[in-house]
């Protein structure tokens, strides 16, 4: 049986793994994408990112979390690559604070391996974090830092050693319906095909078929500060974390570079943008104080004055719930979306659902408080 022809738009980490997949499964695959593989403009860019199994943002992604490890590491092998470094994951703050309690249910209705530490305990373990009297840990194993511009230029290198038609630097100027599928137009470039699966990461606005699509785009600022001790602040001794404080609230990162620890502000607002090329390359000066007043009370093992800021897009829906499923209102049609800031880690296994919808118009995997449909009558 002959394999649809599938136009991927958008090869940031979701449309890399949905190109990855379909690949793997013998179709004919086409990867546009505006800018380079691995570009620093998306949400795909900064170094790092967060992988966690306890899941403050709900136990229905659990199951979705274990596939996508499983499929992290299934990459690696297929790319000869390093990606996900298992360093564990701190949940830090009040013990009462929401995002603290949500990570414990989830740990303990889904029966993770978990530890919750005392403030004294935490000191002792994790002296890298400034520990108040009221607050806990919640230490999940099954956490880890992944790198992500090498995810993405892995996964595409690996569909292109598979078949798929890589297409950098080409920006869509159309999208049209036909009656067999799609017509896709690049400049004065077209091509006909079966299926498309929207991947467009903050751009979505850029795509008529998906203007309707409630997605606001925000900037998200990433700080790195100097660490030290180096030796204290790398995987090995240092998890990921995601801090809820009542002066600041941040996830940070373990060194990769040899120099800095990053840390993304959540309690600084994420600022929205008419246009993700409107990006701003650093942040302004109030920012930057802010975010070292952060670092200097709750980071004692740092310098704290960012030595790099980085800035990238991400669209987020109002439900902070990825869109992904076929676009409402077209055939032959799959949005993946609207991925408000926690989808990286995910991304393989949501590969995964893209390529099982274009190929086969469902999936096995439960996605249904992803369904672009949900807010039809919001």
């Amino acid at each position: 049986m002959t394999q649809p022809r599938v136009a991927v738009i958008g090869t940031g980490v979701i449309g890399a793994m949905t190109t990855w997949q379909l690949a793997r499964r013998g179709a004919d695959v086409l990867a546009f994408d505006t800018y380079s593989p691995g570009h620093d403009r998306g949400a795909s860019a900064g170094e790092s990112r967060i992988f966690r199994t306890a899941y403050k943002e709900g136990g229905s992604y659990v199951p979705l979390l274990q596939q996508a490890g499983r499929l992290w590491r299934e990459l690696e092998r297929d790319a000869t690559a390093e990606l996900l470094t298992m360093c564990g994951g701190l949940t830090i703050g009040p013990a009462d604070h929401p995002d603290v309690r949500a990570v414990r249910r989830c740990a303990e209705e889904h029966g993770l391996d978990h530890e919750v530490l005392d403030a004294e305990l935490a000191r002792k373990r994790f002296p890298q974090h400034r520990i108040d009297d009221d607050e806990v840990m919640v230490l999940d194993p099954a956490a880890g830092v992944l790198r992500p511009e090498p995810a993405v230029q892995a996964a595409l290198r690996t569909a292109a050693g598979a078949g798929a038609k890589l297409l950098p630097y080409h920006r869509i100027t159309e999208v049209a319906e036909t009656a067999r599928g799609w017509r896709i137009s690049s400049g004065d470039e077209h091509f006909d095909v079966d299926h498309v699966v929207f991947a467009p990461g903050p751009w979505v606005r850029r795509l008529e078929p998906l203007r309707a699509l409630p997605i606001e785009i925000r900037l998200i600022t990433a700080c790195w500060f100097a660490a030290r001790d180096t030796a204290a602040h790398r995987p090995d001794r240092l998890p990921i974390a995601v801090r809820r404080h009542r002066e600041a609230g941040f996830s940070c990162f373990p060194l990769l570079d040899g120099v800095a620890i990053k840390i993304v502000p959540h309690h600084l607002g994420w600022p929205t943008l008419d246009d993700p090329d409107d990006l701003p390359r650093s942040a302004d000066p109030e920012f930057a104080r802010a975010a070292s007043a952060a670092a200097a009370r709750l980071l004692p093992g740092v310098t704290p004055h960012p030595v790099r800021i980085g800035t990238f897009a991400e669209g987020f829906t109002p439900d902070e719930h990825a869109v992904l499923g076929p676009l409402p209102g077209h055939r032959n049609a799959t949005v993946m979306t609207g991925f408000s800031g926690h989808g990286f880690k995910l991304a393989p296994v949501f590969g995964e659902i893209g390529a099982d919808l274009a190929l086969r118009g469902g999936t096995e995997h439960d996605i249904t408080q992803l369904d672009p449909d949900r807010f039809a009558n919001a």
